[in-house]
């Protein structure tokens, strides 16, 4: 998972850039880079570390121009790696930088075809250098000596039908302007805008729509499934459907985790859709402990706050923030490794005591994955003095690995892999467990917009909407593993 932007300005947008990136560090920890052009030259600033590390005063100043585009990294095999921060650019033809969001399942076989039938050379592990090099390829191959429109959407509606997986993407191509588009499954979020002025409109793409908000950016729309939009730098839009068949099939875990609350993706409301997750998750709360005594709901800050307030209030029972959050802690659930996760989770979380001491409490989380995090905030709330510890989880099990951007586990280090829910409450030493289905899920998000043809549910329902062969499965497995990333940091 990562965070993606682009700007097409009146003025220098590096500066700009640079406050999107931090308003979306929130998909990506690893890494950060801005590339933008002035007068057809194309800087690149990009290193491991936050966005304030990355982009100090010396660096930040030769980012220069009037276009760019910028990215967040979150690694979804191994550790930290500087060659694969971005965005990545590539020379020919015309100079092209990309900044990718999602993950394509077919790269390793692109890579021998790029190398043996296209003569370029891929330098890293990267599936977003490898989808670079392929649309570099193809608009190549359409174009003449001027860059048109047409040229880009047909290297477009060929990465379509090479690349698979999921891809958001934002591109600059100096002198020219950006070029955004998204797979032909809209798995990976990506909305554009406008800002007028008297200068003349400026645009903006990027992951989440709380992007161009702060900047008073007015949204005109997701970009769709399979569309490719281009912003020229004399500001003429151009949209085309770029792509055979589509399906408007998002993520469902952006709405359960990773995205901002004051987002807006595919018209849906995340922060609404958080709520109607915690309505009905309460429904199912009282069908199965219609007798226990519940005192308190306690949210796992930050991402279940939003699910636990109504919740308490379905319940009837008092909504209290019973852990202090550390902000100064990144995710742990986007952590490398399993060490930094487990000695993340008591830096990062306090238990106010007062709120757990001789009560029945009842703890939300957005979601369980490894189980690592939600076992050691049950004995926080033991130890803090509560009587009992039920735990809700405002997204069904997790069984299966991510193969679209989220870096999911092996399925071997998924706590609820093979288990079931009776299982995995005594693993987690609860004193009750109760997720919530998929059905309820879904309709919680869906019912922001009924057009969404279907969700990417895969790591809970093993249901994938690309056809990923068996062996990949088993290269994630090694590449992903808590043993293979000890062995990288």
């Amino acid at each position: 998972m990562c965070g993606i932007v682009g700007i097409i300005g009146n003025h220098h947008v590096a500066s700009t850039i640079y406050e999107c990136l931090t308003i979306l560090q929130h998909r990506g920890q690893d890494a950060a880079g801005i590339a933008t052009c002035d007068d057809g030259r194309l800087e690149l600033v990009k290193n491991n570390g936050l966005v304030s590390d990355v982009f100090k005063s010396e660096s930040a100043q030769k980012l220069k121009g009037h276009s760019g585009i910028g990215h967040v990294r979150y690694p979804t095999a191994g550790s930290s790696n500087f060659e694969e921060a971005q965005p990545f650019y590539v020379n020919s033809p015309f100079g092209i930088a990309l900044a990718h969001n999602g993950n394509l399942h077919n790269a390793e076989q692109l890579k021998k075809e790029i190398f043996a039938e296209d003569r370029r050379h891929i330098n890293t592990q990267s599936d977003s250098e490898v989808l670079l090099n392929v649309f570099a390829h193809e608009l190549q191959n359409a174009s003449g000596l001027m860059i048109t429109p047409e040229a880009i959407f047909h290297a477009v509606s060929r990465v379509h039908k090479r690349c698979e997986g999921a891809y958001a993407n934002v591109l600059i191509i100096p002198d020219y302007g950006i070029v955004a588009f998204r797979d032909p499954n809209g798995i990976r979020p990506l909305v554009y805008g406008v800002r007028q002025s008297a200068e003349g409109d400026e645009y903006m793409v990027a992951s989440e729509s709380i992007a161009l908000d702060l900047h008073h950016f007015d949204l005109i729309a997701d970009v769709a499934p399979g569309e490719a939009i281009i912003i020229t730098n004399d500001r003429q839009v151009h949209r085309k459907q770029c792509a055979d068949k589509t399906q408007l099939s998002p993520c469902v875990f952006e709405f359960v985790y990773f995205a901002r609350p004051d987002s807006m993706i595919d018209d849906v409301s995340v922060y609404k859709a958080r709520l109607r997750m915690g309505e009905k998750l309460a429904d199912r709360v009282k069908e199965r402990w219609p007798d226990e005594d519940i005192d308190v709901v306690i949210p796992i800050p930050e991402s279940s706050r939003t699910s636990a307030i109504p919740m308490a209030y379905t319940l009837g029972v008092k909504f209290r923030e019973g852990f202090i959050k550390n902000r100064y802690i990144g995710r742990t659930f986007i952590m490398p490794g399993q060490e930094q996760r487990i000695k993340s989770v008591r830096r990062k979380l306090n238990a106010v005591e007062l709120e757990f001491r001789n009560k029945n409490v009842l703890l939300i989380d957005d979601s369980i994955v490894r189980g690592t995090t939600s076992k050691q905030i049950i004995q926080m709330a033991r130890e803090a003095g509560a009587k009992k510890v039920f735990f809700a989880s405002a997204a069904p099990p997790v069984r299966y690995p991510n193969v679209y951007g989220i870096d999911m586990p092996v399925a071997e280090e998924l706590i609820a892999h093979n288990r079931t829910e009776d299982e995995i409450c005594e693993l987690l030493g609860a004193d009750g467990l109760i997720y919530q289905t998929l059905e309820d899920l879904e309709a919680a998000c869906k019912e922001g917009n009924p057009k969404i043809d279907r969700f990417d549910s895969s790591c809970f329902s093993n249901e994938y909407v690309t056809n990923v062969p068996a062996e990949y499965f088993d290269n994630i497995g090694v590449l992903r593993s808590d043993l293979a990333k000890k062995g990288h940091a």
